[in-house]
This record gives C-alpha cells, sequence and structure tokens, in this order.
C-alpha cells in the first residue's frame, strides 16, 4: 500500500513538472555570455589588439541571446578614473545571425567613433602609465535596431547606449586587462610601440631569470 502511494506521489509531481514546462514556468532562460578566443582564463588582453601589437580589434563570440534578438552592438570602453571613460570600439547593426567576430573583422556592422583619435574605427588600447588596466567589452542583444538620426559614422557610446536603452533585451560584458610591460608612458605605435613592447619583454625575462637564480640558491 505505501509503494502504491509513493507512485502515485511520484506521478503527481512529474505530470505537475511537465505541465510547468508546458507553459514555460520551469525553463529559465539560458544566460547571456560573451568570450573570446584570444582572452584566457586570466583574463589577459593579447598585445596584438593593443597599440604595442598590431592594434586588431579583439575576436569575440557570444551564446544565444534571448528570443527577438533582431541585432547587436558591441563597445569597448577603459574608466581610468572618476567620470572620465575612454571609448576604443563602437560598432552597431550586427545583424541578429553573427554570434561571433573574428580578429579585425571589416565589413560587419555600422562602426561609430573612438575617443581616442575621434575616427570611426577601433583604436587599439595604449594607456599611460605603470600597472594593469581594466578593458571592458560588451555585447549587448537588441529586440530593434537603434534610431540612429544624422551620420550614422559619427555615432558616440553615449549616444549608442541612449538609442538603445529601450530595446536592450540582455547585455554581456567580457572583462580583460592589459599592462604595458611596466614602461611607464606611452609609446604609441610603429617603431616607438615596438621598442616598448622589447622593452616589457626583456623587463619580464629579467624578472624570470632572477626567480629561477632564486629558487636555484634556496634548492
Amino acid at each position: 500500500m505505501k509503494q502504491s502511494v509513493n507512485v502515485a506521489v511520484a506521478l503527481g509531481v512529474l505530470a505537475a513538472t511537465l505541465a510547468s514546462v508546458s507553459a514555460g514556468g520551469a525553463q529559465p532562460e539560458a544566460k547571456f555570455v560573451v568570450t573570446s578566443w584570444a582572452v584566457g582564463p586570466d583574463g589577459k588582453l593579447p598585445v596584438e589588439f593593443t597599440c604595442d601589437g598590431a592594434g586588431r580589434s579583439p575576436s569575440i563570440k557570444w551564446t544565444e541571446p534571448p528570443i527577438g534578438t533582431t541585432s547587436f552592438a558591441v563597445v569597448m570602453h577603459h574608466v581610468p578614473g572618476p567620470g572620465d571613460t575612454h571609448v576604443y570600439w563602437v560598432l552597431y547593426d550586427i545583424p541578429g545571425d553573427v554570434r561571433a567576430l573574428g580578429a579585425g573583422m571589416e565589413g560587419v556592422g555600422v562602426r561609430g567613433v573612438n575617443t581616442v583619435n575621434g575616427r570611426a574605427e577601433y583604436a587599439p588600447p595604449c594607456s599611460k602609465g605603470p600597472g594593469e588596466k581594466v578593458y571592458t567589452v560588451t555585447v549587448y542583444a537588441l529586440k530593434a535596431r537603434p534610431d540612429i538620426t544624422g551620420d550614422g559614422a559619427r555615432v558616440t557610446r553615449e549616444e549608442l547606449l541612449e538609442a538603445i536603452k529601450d530595446r536592450t533585451m540582455a547585455a554581456a560584458e567580457l572583462r580583460t586587462v592589459y599592462s604595458r610591460g611596466g614602461v611607464g608612458r606611452a609609446v604609441g605605435g610603429g617603431a616607438a610601440g615596438a621598442v616598448g613592447a622589447a622593452i616589457g619583454v626583456a623587463l619580464a625575462m629579467k624578472r624570470r631569470k632572477k626567480k629561477a637564480a632564486e629558487r636555484a640558491a634556496g634548492a
């Protein structure tokens, strides 16, 4: 008798669960996430995406967006201090069936302007001062295209965020960090950038050799 009751209770729970699933009550929406093939678990932004390297826009990919998403927008920024925001990448009108952007990809979406040189292009991070800086890439899943008036290629991050604030279904952030190899000044691109990168590599090698010598001495 007790076994029959347990079976009946189990069947009742199963029926209730199936009914809830059918009604959509037990299927939480999957979280919207953005990642990058180039960024490891430590969050380090590879040098090729900065002014010390090739200066290409980073490769990113994202998970399935909420149902009803028709387009995406991407922004990359850095906050060096209160009230100050540096914008490196503004891209919108990315088709809703896109799930990734390759490194340095062109011809997808519409580029807005960065705050580094005021151009409608990706501006590689080149922040001054030593130590790690945080650069955040945000992908916005939109239910409708942004209502942009005027010259779309002159859109700033602030204007884009204002245009999508009522159209954003989900947003995902990828926080990356980059340190300019201990170089305490901006060295720019080109030959100067190569010199800065070489100095950073030399300093890193020196530190590794010193640590290896200390371990050998203590063995």
